[in-house]
């Protein structure tokens, strides 16, 4: 999925390339080792899918973002690049986007502290923003905390439940990408009804993505996703396809007798294929569609008519194009 190319706006493309720039200087302080550590992600790249959204919420996709517009973004790709940095080293990760991840580069304590640093950083531009706006990141730290915590104290629990499934990936995931549209609203000072709108837009598309992300760890090759299919498996991770194949009356008890500790590639390979054997991806992608659904209806609010079909083929090409299984 491009999304620049779904999303049609060409001012938020410009845009984006602006704020590169801001991004890398926001975190140079002139030390050499500090600043290779904390640009070490920035300049791996990445789709800066939330200052994408913010950028577009702000601009409606028909002018130029203002220096607080594109501040805002920073602001958000700071968060996600310091929950990355930790997401790295709980995981033991050894590469992010395609280089070292910062925890295999500079050890865990250093990816731990940077992280950190990109947090204070995220901070300190979000106050310069405002008081809603340093209110607003710090309350969604604390949802990306919740839904870390909710996530690893149901690892390797068979028991896991839909709603403690809904909580993580809300927190982690969803929570960011209605921030990043709420921050956009923000900045360009639109009123409360397309603000709300345009949050429960981000909101229903960061559910949207973590799910597709849940079904392509089932069903993608590993030379589709970068990494072992299944991992989520191994990892103790039982995402909504594998907690609807838990509930399979033929398989459910098979596969519940392999989980619940880590697996070898055998096991994890052996898991998936009986998950994928299940109705739980189609289940999986039916919830999905449901909050496809609440996003176009969100839209409804949203002025501008450019940014309403842009988001909508960015979110409908969540869905599109997803591997046979």
């Amino acid at each position: 999925m491009n999304p620049l190319e779904r999303l049609q706006l060409a001012p938020v493309e410009a845009d984006l390339q602006r704020l590169e720039s801001l991004l890398a200087e926001s975190v140079v302080i002139g030390d050499p080792y500090l600043d290779s550590v904390t640009t070490h992600l920035i300049y791996a790249g990445g789709k800066r899918l939330r200052p994408m959204l913010a950028i577009a919420s702000a601009t409606l996709g028909a002018r130029e973002a203002t220096k607080d517009d594109l501040l805002g973004g920073v602001a958000l790709e700071l968060l996600h690049l310091a929950s990355l940095y930790h997401d790295d080293v709980m995981d033991e990760a050894e590469v992010r986007r395609n280089v070292d991840s910062v925890n295999a580069r500079y050890g865990n304590l250093v990816a731990i502290v940077a992280g950190d640093y990109l947090m204070a950083i995220s901070a300190s531009i979000a106050s310069d923003l405002g008081v809603e706006m340093a209110s607003l990141i710090a309350r969604t730290l604390a949802w990306l905390t919740r839904g870390q915590i909710s996530e690893v104290r149901t690892a390797f629990s068979v028991e896991r439940s839909e709603a403690d499934y809904y909580e993580a990936i809300e927190g982690k995931t969803a929570s960011l990408m209605s921030t990043s549209c709420r921050v956009g609203a923000i900045t360009a000072k639109h009123n409360p009804t397309e603000t709300e709108a345009l949050a429960e837009f981000g909101r229903c598309f960061g559910m949207v993505y973590q799910l597709r992300d849940d079904v392509l760890d089932v069903i993608a090759t590993e030379n589709q996703l970068g990494k072992p299919a299944g991992q989520d498996l191994a990892e103790g991770i039982y995402n909504l396809p594998t907690l609807f194949a838990l509930r399979d009356p033929q398989i459910g008890e098979e596969l519940r007798g392999i989980l619940g500790e880590t697996l070898n590639d055998a096991e994890r390979e052996r898991a998936r294929k009986l998950v994928v054997a299940t109705d739980g991806v189609d289940q999986t992608l039916l919830a999905a569609q449901a909050f496809l659904a609440t996003a176009h209806q969100a839209l409804v609010d949203v002025p501008s008519r450019k940014l309403r079909d842009g988001f909508g083929s960015l979110i409908e090409s969540l869905l599109e194009d997803l591997p046979s299984y």
